[in-house]
């Protein structure tokens, strides 16, 4: 009972590297969803599915600074980037992933089914990096 509890001891460290597995593996699972909807319904369709998991892999990466920004504030150190230059990227992305869903859905012909796959490989990557983190 006096063994440490591995997620009480996780360091920023290990948020970053976390993180980084994250995108890996959504990157990862964009190839193969891009292959499997270009494969069973046709390039356009797989398309939509990597404008949906590009979206993604922005968000992703967009978080990683805004949590490496918030903690060098709590740590009292300089961020690695000025508040405004991470305020503005954040907001930039959240447009260019705007425009990229509403170009998608205008060229997919109604079918958004591929366009969502895309989107949701974020919350699954996430989702196996805290199962894989909840069993070490």
């Amino acid at each position: 009972m006096n063994e440490t509890n591995s997620f009480l001891a996780f360091t920023d460290a290990d948020l970053k590297a976390a993180l980084r597995r994250a995108l890996r593996t959504c990157a990862a699972l964009a190839v193969i969803l891009f292959g499997v909807f270009a494969f069973v319904d046709g390039i356009r369709v797989g398309l939509l599915s990597l404008g949906g998991s590009i979206v993604s892999l922005t968000g992703l990466y967009e978080w990683q600074q805004l949590i490496d920004f918030v903690n060098a504030r709590l740590d009292n150190q300089k961020p690695p980037r000025s508040t405004a230059r991470v305020a503005i990227m954040f907001f930039l992305r959240l447009g260019f992933a705007a425009l990229v869903v509403y170009v998608s859905l205008k060229c997919s012909s109604g079918v958004p089914y591929a366009l969502l796959a895309g989107l949701g490989l974020g919350v699954l990557s996430l989702t196996i990096e805290a199962v894989r983190l909840l069993r070490s």
